[in-house]
């Protein structure tokens, strides 16, 4: 195993680079769409119930068939996984985001406005740091799980951990196989544990502990 890092490691950080760029890519596209359409929905209980069920049915078709369905519309490669990552992202994205300002008491918002706020002011001010932690708590899931699917997406050409680890699922190579996957598990779990970590921070916050 060991053997194998040393003589290929420029290989593999090659593959763990490509990933963080789909996934790094990925992530800033879901939450700037994410936020834009949770913006226009989010005043309608109607339209965000809506949203909320279409993002869930998408959610609910196996990766493998939404890229295969966007293939014929954007190609092989980059572009059909970001698509693809992007339109799964929106599930988690908006349904956290509309639950973490939907959770805001109303009553907090009425004495904001009384102390004499702006819906501006009422809304970075109040509003948005209470609902933060359901909202990093939505990026956290999306960031591993696009972490996750993007390692699928090397059945399209798209590159990353998954160019390694399917290699070495087709050629038999357990070094190879192995170090694909931890590096992807690897990946997740650090991700997972930083985001969490500022969850945790945020909500200390927003309940005035200190550290």
């Amino acid at each position: 195993m060991l053997a194998f890092f040393i003589k290929y490691h420029d290989k593999l950080l090659a593959a763990l680079w490509e990933h963080l760029e789909i996934v790094g890519i990925t992530i800033i596209l879901s939450i700037f769409l994410a936020v834009l359409l949770t913006a226009f929905i989010m005043r309608s209980r109607l339209l965000s119930q809506i949203a909320v069920s279409f993002f869930g049915l998408i959610y609910s078709i196996p990766s493998l068939a939404l890229f295969a369905l966007l293939i014929p519309l954007s190609g092989l490669g980059v572009r059909t996984a970001i698509l693809v990552l992007l339109i799964y992202n929106q599930f988690i994205l908006v349904r956290n985001i509309l639950a973490g300002f939907e959770a805001v008491n109303p009553a907090i918002i009425e004495a904001a406005t009384g102390m004499g706020m702006s819906a501006w002011q009422s809304f970075w001010r109040v509003r948005f740091p209470l609902a933060s932690p359901m909202i990093i708590a939505g990026i956290r899931i999306a960031i591993v799980s696009t972490i996750g699917i993007a390692t699928i997406a090397a059945t399209i050409n798209a590159g990353g951990l998954g160019t390694i680890l399917f290699d070495g699922l087709r050629t038999h190579n357990t070094p190879k196989l192995l170090w694909g996957t931890i590096l992807a598990s690897l990946l997740a779990v650090v991700a997972n544990q930083l985001l969490s970590l500022i969850e945790k921070k945020t909500i200390k916050k927003v309940q005035g502990k200190r550290e």
